[in-house]
């Protein structure tokens, strides 16, 4: 997939849809490259982490603007140009961030532009393929436990959907702050859950929390159903509930306040000190993003409609 680099009309690949529906409506087109605007980046992008909200936005489930539009949050990639006042960057520097949610979109792209300030240097021990799978995940794993729940030392933490995009990364976040994580996943991904440093790993098909499960001091819930009705109820008294899926806790909204547990609907937001700290702890080697699959850019259609195991599935662009 080249570029076009003529100087006076530069254009790009990227992955766009004229309508709203499946997998199918992603389209390889031809686009004008982007500029850099006033405190803004050009970034030349190497790999680009999916998201189920990006097949939400495809669909229309949730909507950022009517089509045509290139979905996409999270990119890794090298700086190509920078706009008036940009002094953090210059061009070569590689870098890896998230597109502000949800006001930005456009990183199924050969180019992406972004606030300077919500990159990040990619750390040296991190391909772009790894750099790009933390951004979104990583910072909503940051925001609900760190900054929203304030886990720490010998905090008790649940974790629901341990192996996924999220998940996999707030086990390793919880874990760095010293806390003792319990994590909820399938018997087939014990061993990987395990591995991150979960010290209790529940089977979900199997165990009932109800009984397994008591005295926390958060839970990071991203799964739904019946959970949020048990799990309030597991934590203690100024214990929180962090959920992903912000409707899922209006109907436990009442049984909370009267046990004193704080509830909190998380929407992640584009973050330098969050990305730094993500940065520091995967340079430490203290968090390590797990990649199921990758898929060429043009393939974008195909890697949406393609369920993983565990993990991040990244498109990647030569």
């Amino acid at each position: 997939m080249n570029d076009t680099t003529n100087a006076a009309h530069p254009t790009m690949q990227a992955i766009s849809q004229d309508e709203l529906g499946g997998p199918e409506v992603l389209k390889s087109v031809t686009l004008p490259r982007p500029a850099p605007g006033l405190g803004e980046i050009l970034v030349r992008v190497h790999a680009v982490g999916m998201n189920p909200v990006d097949s939400y936005h495809r669909q229309g489930l949730v909507l950022l603007a009517e089509p045509p539009f290139v979905v996409g949050f999270d990119v890794s990639g090298t700086v190509e140009a920078v706009g008036l006042g940009v002094t953090l960057y210059q061009p070569g520097d590689e870098v890896f961030g998230m597109l502000p949610f949800t006001h930005g979109h456009g990183a199924y792209a050969q180019y992406a532009v972004g606030p300077a300030r919500a990159f990040v240097p990619k750390p040296e021990g991190l391909d772009h393929v790894q750099a790009a799978a933390l951004p979104l995940a990583g910072l909503t794993a940051w925001q609900a436990l760190v900054d929203t729940a304030g886990i720490g030392e010998g905090s008790r933490v649940l974790i629901n959907g341990a192996a996924g995009g999220v998940g996999h990364l707030a086990v390793q976040i919880a874990k760095a702050h010293g806390a003792y994580v319990i994590a909820l996943a399938s018997a087939q991904n014990a061993d990987f859950v395990r591995s991150l440093g979960a010290d209790e790993v529940l089977d979900y098909t199997t165990t009932d929390i109800a009984t397994a499960v008591k005295d926390l001091d958060a839970v990071l819930e991203s799964v739904g159903g019946d959970y949020p009705a048990k799990e309030v109820k597991l934590l203690k008294p100024g214990g929180t509930l962090i959920a992903t899926l912000p409707p899922m806790l209006a109907s436990i909204a009442e049984e909370a306040a009267q046990r004193g547990v704080r509830l909190a609907a998380i929407f992640v937001e584009a973050d330098r000190l969050g990305m730094t700290a993500l940065a520091d702890l995967a340079a430490s080697g203290r968090l390590t993003p797990a990649i199921a699959a990758t898929y060429p850019l043009e393939q974008a259609g195909a890697a949406q409609s393609t369920k993983t195991r565990y993990g991040k599935t990244v498109l990647t662009l030569i």
